[in-house]
């Protein structure tokens, strides 16, 4: 059962491969990858977590974009619950709406694999 905990926040992070996302575009939702799938619900970032998300879990992954989603149009489906450290991570569930992005941004690697994440969520 997800928590009841919320966090004000304008907008959440999803990293995924830009096929995927042009996938979910044709179709107007993303339905979330396999590991979503796993685990009951999308994987979101807030701002400070990007980063870290992008090394920890998508190292060597080309062709990634970074889509920026406000929180407003998915309402009660996202949930703040804890997660790597403590942390409380955005987690949706259920399919994730396109409509609610408002930014798709190209997450190139570093010479060492990472995804470069932009320096407007530094």
């Amino acid at each position: 059962m997800p928590s009841i905990e919320t966090v004000a926040t304008p907008c959440v992070y999803k990293i995924c491969p830009r096929a995927a996302w042009d996938d979910a575009c044709r179709v107007g939702q993303y339905p979330g990858s396999a590991d979503d799938h796993r685990d009951g619900y999308i994987h979101l970032s807030a701002q400070h977590q990007v980063a870290a998300t992008a090394a920890k879990y998508f190292r060597d992954l080309p062709d990634l974009v970074l889509v920026a989603i406000a929180t407003g149009p998915l309402g009660a489906a996202l949930v703040w619950e804890p997660s790597r450290g403590g942390d409380l991570f955005p987690h949706h569930y259920g399919p994730l709406p396109v409509s609610a992005a408002i930014a798709v941004m190209p997450l190139p690697l570093d010479h060492d694999g990472v995804p470069v994440v932009p320096e407007l969520l530094g």
